[in-house]
């Protein structure tokens, strides 16, 4: 598959796969490039505090209508199952994997680190006020 050659969105290239979430959440996530490249889809499968959490989330350069470039930053959109969107910022350095909620900079995000080899990510939300349960994502696929 030809992906879109922006350097921070190519950052996200090591997230393709399906994943087992333990933590907060528990259940399975897969992420895979939509045809073209510009544009990563997670696929979500949780449970958290007995509820599911189905839906998926397009994370990608926002180009608004009009738009001749896209966005500086890698926006997403997440669509649940019981009807809830939410927005994110993603960011990768190093190996720390931020996702901002609605904006970067915004209080509430989730930091994670890959392992060496890239099979695990550890980290937690951090929410205002607090921390968040924590999170690990282990490659399955």
């Amino acid at each position: 598959m030809t992906h879109h050659e922006d350097a921070e969105l190519k950052r996200l290239d090591r997230l393709t796969g399906t994943w087992k979430v333990a933590g907060g959440a528990a259940g399975q996530v897969t992420y895979r490039w939509l045809e073209g490249g510009f544009f990563l889809v997670q696929d979500i499968d949780l449970e958290q505090d007995g509820r599911s959490i189905k839906g998926i989330e397009v994370i990608g350069g926002e180009r608004v209508f009009g738009a001749a470039e896209p966005s500086a930053d890698l926006t997403s959109r997440f669509y649940g199952s019981e009807g809830s969107t939410f927005g994110y910022v993603y960011e990768i350095e190093g190996d720390t994997l931020t996702v901002w909620g609605g904006e970067k900079g915004s209080p509430a995000c989730y930091r994670g680190v890959f392992d060496a080899d890239g099979t695990t990510v550890t980290g937690a939300w951090v929410h205002p006020g607090g921390g968040g349960p924590p999170s690990t994502m282990t490659r399955i696929g």
